[in-house]
């Protein structure tokens, strides 16, 4: 019985030192907040019952966000998105902090991105993932990542830019 406590509250520490950066990333990949916290529950459910196969403690976080990524995946594989068509797009309100136009600027800046570029982009700055676990993460090499992420970078700085200087250019021709 103390080996099942051991590994028990062991687990309880992993669920609350990762459950809050996994939901933040469960929200960013599908905009609901239902169905992120399911997706980390369902994580953690399987985290659970993989939890005496887990080889390397250090892999951990990288470990759940993967997990996190298929059940993300296997989401979408069940079934398809619902569709409000008697919601107007005007009624919608974003209850976020900062400038709401600023936040849809980089959403859309983000979302145009390819996903090749994307995600390893969001897995680094929302998930905090070295370049190596990244690679992990997505079975690609490191350097494979690092040209990822600096394209991506490149690829934001032009589409922001373009768009700075298309509205100053607007505002002053108008």
């Amino acid at each position: 019985m103390a080996l099942f406590e051991s590994r028990q509250s062991s687990f309880e520490r992993l669920v609350r030192a990762y459950s809050t950066e996994l939901y933040r990333y469960a929200y960013w990949l599908c905009r609901d907040r239902f169905t992120a916290e399911d997706l980390v529950q369902e994580a953690f459910a399987r985290a659970w019952r993989g939890w005496q196969n887990l080889r390397d403690g250090a892999a951990t976080k990288s470990w759940l966000y993967t997990i996190l990524r298929n059940e993300h995946a296997r989401l979408y594989e069940r079934k398809r998105p619902e569709i409000d068509d008697s919601q107007e797009l005007d009624e919608i309100v974003d209850t976020g902090s900062g400038s709401v136009f600023d936040q849809f600027e980089m959403r859309q800046a983000l979302e145009a991105l390819p996903p090749t570029y994307r995600e390893p982009l969001l897995l680094q700055v929302l998930g905090g993932f070295s370049s190596a676990e990244i690679g992990d993460m997505l079975k690609i090499s490191e350097g494979a990542v690092m040209t990822r992420l600096t394209r991506a970078r490149l690829a934001l700085r032009k589409i922001v830019g373009n768009d700075v200087r298309r509205k100053v250019t607007e505002r002053w021709t108008a």
